[in-house]
């Protein structure tokens, strides 16, 4: 007799479970905009020798929140598609707190109303 289903049941359960580790959490976009200011940005270029981090955290690409080993390989890496599209999600402006209100309907409402023209009647 044949099998009487497929072998695999469980439908990509592993993918979802690889998805919500939070160990190789990075950083999100408004935090990256915040480091992309002049002022923040050259404190994370110029970062102080650290033997914890790749590259002795000497290579750091801002855009991306992430050290390398070289100065090589960060090159490659701002050649690469992950880092130009990194770059173009941050040229969108970040959703701010009252944006998602508005969007959720619970911000203030800043249309203003039509006049109401009154409707002559022929008599």
């Amino acid at each position: 007799m044949g099998r009487l289903r497929r072998s695999r049941t469980h439908k990509a359960q592993r993918d979802v479970h690889r998805a919500s580790r939070t160990r190789a959490r990075t950083k999100d976009l408004d935090q990256i905009q915040a480091d992309l200011l002049p002022a923040r940005r050259a404190l994370l270029e110029a970062q102080p020798i650290d033997p914890d981090l790749p590259g002795l955290g000497q290579h750091y690409c801002v855009e991306c929140a992430r050290y390398f080993e070289s100065d090589a390989a960060l090159k490659v890496h701002w050649r690469g598609k992950l880092h130009k599209r990194r770059c173009t999600r941050l040229r969108e402006p970040a959703y701010t707190i009252e944006e998602a209100e508005r969007a959720a309907g619970l911000g203030r409402e800043t249309r203003t109303r039509k006049p109401e023209v009154a409707m002559e009647q022929d008599a």
